[in-house]
C-alpha cells in the first residue's frame, strides 16, 4: 500500500506568501517560509525546548535595556515571501512590533533537531547571512551538549568563530556580554 499524502492547496504555480501562513493547520509544526519556499517542522522535543529555553533565559538575564531576547514562536517577517520562526533571537527594542519583527534580528539561535538540522545548517544560515543577521548561533542539545557560533566579516559573510561543547564557556561580546555553557543548558534534562 502506498502512503498518499493531499495538497494543501495553496501557492499552486506562485511563491508562498505571509497570507499563505494563516490558512496552514493548528497543528503543532512550525511553518516558515524562505524566499517563498515553505517548510514544515514537527514540534520539537524535550532536550530541544529545555535547550532552547534555558538560553533565552541566560540571555534575558544579560539582556541590556535596549533590546529584548524572544523565544519561538515569533516571527521575523522581512518581505511578503519570508516568515522565520527562529528557537531565540535578540532584536532592538524599538525595531520590533506587536505582531513580528520586520527587519534583521542581532541574534539568531536555532537548536538543532534531526530534522531540522540540515535546513538550520544551511537553508536559513544562508537566509540569516543574507538577511545581515550579525551573530548566528547553533545549539546541539546531543550530549554533552554544544554550541557553534558564526559571526558576519567585513564582506557579510558568516565565519565560524567558536565551537565550544559541555562543560567549555563561550563568552560572548556580540550582541552583549554573557556566558554560555552549553552542559548548563541541559541540567534540567537530568532527574532531581
Amino acid at each position: 500500500m502506498t502512503a498518499m499524502t493531499e495538497p494543501i492547496g495553496l501557492a499552486e504555480g506562485r511563491p508562498f506568501t505571509v497570507h499563505d501562513l494563516e490558512a496552514m493547520p493548528d497543528d503543532g509544526r512550525r511553518y516558515e517560509i524562505i524566499d517563498g519556499m515553505l517548510l514544515v517542522t514537527p514540534a520539537p522535543g524535550w532536550s530541544h525546548q529545555e535547550m532552547s529555553l534555558t538560553l533565552y533565559t541566560a540571555l534575558r538575564r544579560s539582556c541590556p535595556s535596549g533590546l529584548r531576547v524572544l523565544a519561538a514562536p515569533f516571527a521575523v517577517r522581512t518581505a511578503p515571501t519570508t516568515e522565520v520562526q527562529p528557537d531565540v533571537l535578540v532584536a532592538r527594542y524599538d525595531d520590533l512590533t506587536e505582531a513580528c519583527l520586520p527587519v534583521a534580528p542581532l541574534l539568531v539561535v536555532e537548536t538543532l533537531s534531526r530534522s531540522t538540522q540540515l535546513n538550520d545548517r544551511n537553508t536559513k544560515k544562508a537566509h540569516y547571512e543574507r538577511l545581515g543577521v550579525p551573530s548566528y548561533w547553533l545549539l546541539n542539545p546531543a550530549p554533552p551538549g554544544g554550541l557553534e557560533v558564526h559571526e558576519r566579516d567585513e564582506q557579510g559573510r558568516y565565519q565560524l568563530m567558536a565551537t565550544v561543547s559541555g562543560d567549555e564557556v563561550f563568552v560572548a561580546h556580540q550582541p552583549f556580554p554573557v556566558q554560555i555553557c552549553p552542559a548548563r543548558l541541559l541540567d534540567g534534562l537530568r532527574p532531581p
